[in-house]
């Protein structure tokens, strides 16, 4: 007689996820995981069983845009540009995308997220708005001025920079005093509420592998104390950059090292004179993990 055959487990029929690596360094290292699902099913539990900080679920995808939800593996999120970068990689070869197309995440009647993409030499850029700039003067003696290499009067020059909910940018010495910032939440949601920001960026000029500018983005009032690879923040950056004239003359995209330690990051920015600021459109390289 014949064996009868194994059931069918969940797990031997649910979809394997596409997992790409987001931003990733020039050497590979670093950047943002995350796991993209071309097929339905069960989001939550195939988010938490993916192995990755963030799962994309692409729900529909033709040449003029796509429709993702995105999850991590505890709760949904709202929407996240790792997300969608990485899934506009995964199903551009596929669905014959556009160079420039729309994406949309979640529900927009119930708070979600409508972006122009385009594609840039080959990597995939959102639109983050028209950044404004203000000039102001902040007390960042909290911050630890020493390791900061700023003026010891603890007043310093910075920017409130924003497409909506504005961040407060401040210029280090150099690159070793960047990356030796350590970052105290309480100190830096004060410096925020002094400002009436809600985010914190760091930066300086050039860096490692050829970047344009180097920086480090920290926001214990939007819920995390550092992220590793911003593109809103990188947004503003590159905004008041422009505000300071010190965007390239000779070319319409800036490359950015982000600097959080363990985790690095690259990201691509580029940007365009427009009415009352800098449009600026962020995104940068996907591989396959």
């Amino acid at each position: 007689m014949n064996a009868k055959p194994a059931p069918v487990t969940d797990s031997e029929t649910a979809p394997v996820p596409d997992l790409r690596r987001v931003f990733a360094a020039p050497d590979g290292s670093g950047g943002k995981q995350v796991a993209v699902f071309l097929e339905g099913g069960d989001a939550q539990a195939r988010a938490a069983a993916s192995g990755a900080p963030l799962s994309v679920f692409v729900q529909a995808a033709d040449p003029t845009g796509l429709r993702l939800c995105v999850f991590t593996p505890t709760r949904e999120k709202g929407s996240s540009d790792s997300a969608a970068i990485a899934a506009l990689s995964a199903v551009q070869g596929s669905a014959g995308l556009l160079d420039v197309l729309e994406v949309t995440q979640g529900d927009p009647e119930a708070g979600g997220e409508v972006q122009m993409a385009q594609l840039c030499g080959g990597e995939w850029l959102l639109r983050q708005g028209v950044v404004t700039v203000q000039a102001v003067t902040a007390d960042l003696s909290v911050l630890e001025l020493s390791v900061l290499g700023l003026s010891g009067s603890g007043l310093s020059p910075a920017w409130v920079a924003g497409t909506g909910r504005p961040n407060l940018v401040a210029e280090v010495a150099d690159l070793g005093a960047l990356d030796a910032f350590v970052p105290d939440d309480a100190a830096v949601s004060g410096v925020n509420r002094a400002t009436g920001t809600t985010g914190l960026i760091l930066f300086c000029m050039g860096g490692p592998a050829r970047a344009d500018v180097s920086f480090r983005a920290f926001g214990p009032l939007k819920g995390f104390t550092e992220d590793a690879a911003s593109s809103n923040m990188l947004a503003c950056l590159t905004g008041v950059l422009g505000h300071l004239g010190r965007l390239p003359a000779d070319s319409t995209l800036i490359r950015a090292a982000q600097r959080r330690p363990g985790q690095p990051a690259r990201l691509s920015a580029q940007y365009a004179p427009a009415d009352g600021g800098t449009e600026v459109w962020v995104g940068g390289r996907v591989t396959p993990v």
